[in-house]
């Protein structure tokens, strides 16, 4: 049920209003004696405006023709005529009389809604129609019902533009001027993941419970599992895109200009009002090793409802490649990986099996599209749990057989590999640190790197230059800013080769 707080009940009453008269119009919202700035100011009308260079009343149509389409058919179909939205115009059948259901006059068109009830639900193929209603009767809790539901919708979601994502361009981000000198791979990848803030405290060592340790300094930096692989496949020369959520705040703010900063198109990251960025406590030691305490609003997160955007389902089949990992519910887990077996011409798909989900069985019918799945020893297992395996190796050949092609343990600056062309331990580079909080997002990055620029599957060297890129991220602090360029893995490479 949709809360009933003053934000809702506002836009609600003013959607109400402008059904009178021909409906909902840019024209009408200029010149309406209706208070209509609540509906102006909403986060998504102000983002479609920015994306399309328009003015708030010019964007307030088609964002709530976006969403009235998200409404269950009774819902949509009340908005839709009262409104006069003209959602039924491109695929009604010729029985729909559209002249009526969107008449100038707002009586008639209720009139017609009631009078072909049956008819309307039935184009919209709904699977439980309502009893039919009279207009008084319509004009009480149906019409209440609807608007609530809309308002709610207006309210407390983002909204994914279609009409800003063409499925040709649909990761094509503006380079910075800072940035223009990396220089661009012909692939576009998609990374599915979380934008936090990172909260970074450098302490001799991670306490245990019950005990205490002295922090040597702190920092503060955008991170998480999706931003950081972003980042680095961006410092790569990939065109990336990253799909994820923030808060509308400060901090989401910073997250989104980093992204912008680093070449990351974030027009798909979804900005939630009145919620805070999460935020992810770091403790790294002198060694490099990690532990984390994430704090996350439930709010911030992507739902199965996103994943019906037209804009995400085009950027997904305009990539080259989707880096996906466990952070979302395994609900959108579930239908990223649906909608990547759907397509014909389907991207490769890179898993990171972290943190781990409670009951990874659910995932068990998509994972024959998985290409390749990175994690450590402990990510693996968590992916069978019903089993004790014998050793990683053992876990690896369990998840090869649910068609996992390829699977790489990534842990110390390691990287073991089991698929059809590799079954080896990648030789270890020269590493001064024990881990890293970066290496596993720059593996990722690297590998898919290679993927695309070749346009083969991964052989030995390739998952060399993926090791390479972990042990370039060898650094304190700012973990994104610690993902290194082409140059930098090359360099570590030809070194080890030359050692030998």
């Amino acid at each position: 049920m949709v809360p009933q707080d003053s934000g809702v009940v506002a836009v609600r009453n003013i959607l109400t209003r402008l059904c009178k008269r021909s409906g909902l119009s840019s024209d009408r919202l200029r010149t309406t004696e209706i208070d209509v700035a609540p509906l102006l100011d909403l986060l998504a009308v102000r983002q479609h405006a920015r994306r399309h260079g328009i003015a708030p009343e010019e964007a307030v149509l088609p964002v709530v023709k976006e969403l009235a389409a998200q409404l269950e058919p009774t819902n949509r179909l009340i908005a839709d005529a009262e409104l006069s939205l003209g959602l039924l115009r491109e695929n009604a059948t010729t029985a729909v009389d559209l002249d009526r259901l969107y008449a100038a006059d707002l009586g008639e068109r209720r009139e017609y809604l009631t009078e072909h009830w049956r008819l309307l639900h039935e184009t919209l193929r709904a699977e439980r129609i309502p009893p039919p209603l009279s207009v008084r009767s319509l004009r009480a809790t149906p019409e209440r019902r609807a608007f609530t539901a809309l308002a709610g919708l207006l309210v407390n979601e983002s909204v994914y533009d279609a009409g800003s994502v063409h499925p040709a361009a649909a990761v094509q981000p503006q380079l910075s001027t800072e940035h223009r000198s990396v220089p661009t791979v012909p692939g576009v990848v998609t990374v599915f993941g979380d934008a936090v803030i990172d909260h970074i405290y450098f302490v001799d060592h991670i306490p245990e419970a019950g005990t205490s340790t002295p922090g040597n300094s702190f920092e503060k930096h955008p991170g998480g599992k999706g931003l950081n692989r972003a980042v680095a496949a961006a410092r790569l020369g990939l065109q990336v895109r990253l799909i994820s959520a923030v808060g509308d705040d400060d901090e989401g703010r910073h997250v989104l200009d980093y992204l912008r900063s680093e070449n990351v198109d974030t027009d798909l990251v979804k900005v939630v009002p009145d919620a805070p960025t999460p935020v992810t406590a770091v403790m790294i030691t002198s060694t490099g090793a990690a532990g984390l305490i994430g704090c996350r609003d439930d709010r911030i997160r992507l739902s199965a409802r996103d994943l019906r955007s037209a804009a995400i389902r085009a950027a997904i089949a305009a990539s080259n490649a989707v880096l996906l990992t466990f952070e979302q519910p395994i609900t959108v887990i579930e239908q990223v990986m649906a909608l990547v077996r759907r397509l014909d011409s389907r991207p490769l798909l890179v898993v990171h099996p972290s943190p781990p989900i409670d009951l990874p069985q659910y995932l068990y019918q998509y994972l024959n599209v998985v290409d390749y799945l990175a994690g450590t020893s402990k990510d693996l297992a968590a992916m069978v749990p019903e089993v004790a395996a014998a050793s990683t190796s053992d876990t690896a050949q369990r998840l090869r057989a649910l068609g996992v092609r390829s699977v790489c343990a990534t842990e110390d600056f390691r990287c073991t590999v089991w698929s059809d062309l590799v079954n080896s331990q990648i030789p270890a580079f020269p590493a001064a640190m024990e881990d890293s909080p970066g290496a596993a997002a720059a593996f990722a990055a690297a590998l898919v790197y290679r993927l695309v620029s070749t346009r083969r599957p991964a052989e030995e060297d390739d998952y060399i230059w993926a090791t390479a890129a972990m042990v370039a991220t060898q650094s304190f602090g700012d973990v994104p800013g610690a993902m290194p360029p082409v140059s930098e893995i090359d360099r570590i490479v030809r070194l080890a080769s030359e050692e030998h």
